[in-house]
């Protein structure tokens, strides 16, 4: 089922007579009318989030304040995707009455999430709003503790970027120093991603916050490791000395061979190869491998695949076997040419071997 299938005719009716049950002014059979009309099965998941929102802000007529207290009546019904439809109600229509509106964001997040309905408010009041997140990451509910880690996560997807904290993350760090021992899994993930976003911009300051936190408790180290995945991915050393896989000296790979040579669009090869210790002591080792794509200007672009993290022996060896695919992905297009894969031990480059893709 497609995800905007959620939001539908049976949906718009329950909510309807939950909306009806604790205003009886609510006019159910016009509200399912205006909603499923001949434009809704051309309505996208967020389009008709929106379009219900707005709805059901044309037939309750009531303040905004006593709108809220209506709707929070209903609220404990709806979980998921669905209950996105109570924090946008607030994002659309709340944005100058930010006491009621952060009161309503405490409560709908606890049922769904309101980590885009937030962000309008940490844009207009960003003191406020970054003072009273401050108290949900100390919150006993993980949903509000993870709300706000992901709420101001400066390049949060699908959501507009928070550009004030793109340019400067500091308002946010005290709050993530609050999580990052959290017991909640999905709140550390969130911690993660957010730090993760702001290396992108400030990989100084992320990998001085990182190497302080790092050694201690189990579920911070989790954050580092997950937090540092794209300075990892990049060969960053300092991010990699943080795990002691900053140093490939007498670490070597042999006996790359491909399956085949050539291959057409659409296939697959196999590589293997070895990974040899050279050196007189057990060694930690993040093997990584580049595969160099053929873009449509006859240029390459890397894109990098972790293999394994691993210790080895002094002087053994070990042995790899591995697909890849060179088919056509939503997210990359293939081109013919010269492709190369490379091997990566602890940041540096190995050894490389060349394939001809055709089409």
């Amino acid at each position: 089922m497609n995800l905007k299938d959620e939001y539908n005719k049976t949906f718009i009716e329950k909510l309807g007579k939950k909306l009806k049950s604790v205003s009886t002014d609510f006019d159910t059979n016009s509200f399912v009318k205006s909603i499923i009309n001949n434009d809704w099965e051309q309505r996208e998941l967020k389009g008709r989030m929106r379009f219900v929102t707005t709805n059901i802000n044309a037939h309750l007529n009531h303040s905004y304040p006593k709108q809220i207290e209506i709707l929070s009546k209903v609220v404990a019904d709806y979980g998921g995707l669905k209950g996105m439809i109570f924090p946008d109600f607030v994002q659309v229509y709340g944005l100058n009455d930010l006491k009621t509106s952060l009161k309503a964001i405490e409560l709908f997040t606890q049922y769904s999430t309101a980590e885009f309905a937030i962000r309008p408010f940490i844009e207009k009041y960003p003191t406020e709003v970054m003072q009273q997140m401050l108290l949900w990451s100390t919150h006993k509910n993980e949903h509000l503790r993870r709300l706000a880690s992901e709420g101001c996560r400066p390049r949060l997807p699908w959501a507009p970027p928070l550009r004030n904290f793109i340019a400067d993350p500091n308002p946010a760090l005290p709050i993530l120093e609050n999580l990052k021992n959290d017991d909640s899994l999905y709140v550390r993930k969130s911690v993660a991603n957010h730090i993760n976003d702001i290396s992108k911009d400030h990989p100084g300051l992320v990998l001085k916050m990182t190497k302080s936190w790092y050694g201690g408790e189990t579920h911070t180290n989790w954050i580092v490791k997950h937090a540092l995945r794209t300075l990892l991915k990049k060969g960053d050393k300092k991010a990699l000395a943080i795990f002691g896989l900053d140093n490939s000296k007498n670490l070597e790979t042999t006996s790359l061979t491909l399956s085949q040579n050539n291959i057409k669009i659409g296939e697959y090869i196999h590589f293997e190869f070895d990974v040899l210790n050279n050196s007189k002591e057990t060694r930690n080792i993040r093997l990584e491998y580049k595969v160099a794509f053929v873009k449509a200007n006859g240029s390459t672009s890397n894109k990098v695949f972790q293999l394994s993290e691993f210790s080895l022996k002094a002087n053994t060896q070990k042995h790899f076997k591995r697909k890849q695919w060179f088919k056509e992905l939503s997210t990359r297009k293939h081109y013919p040419g010269e492709h190369k894969i490379i091997l990566v031990i602890n940041g540096d480059e190995k050894s490389e071997i060349t394939l001809t893709l055709t089409s």
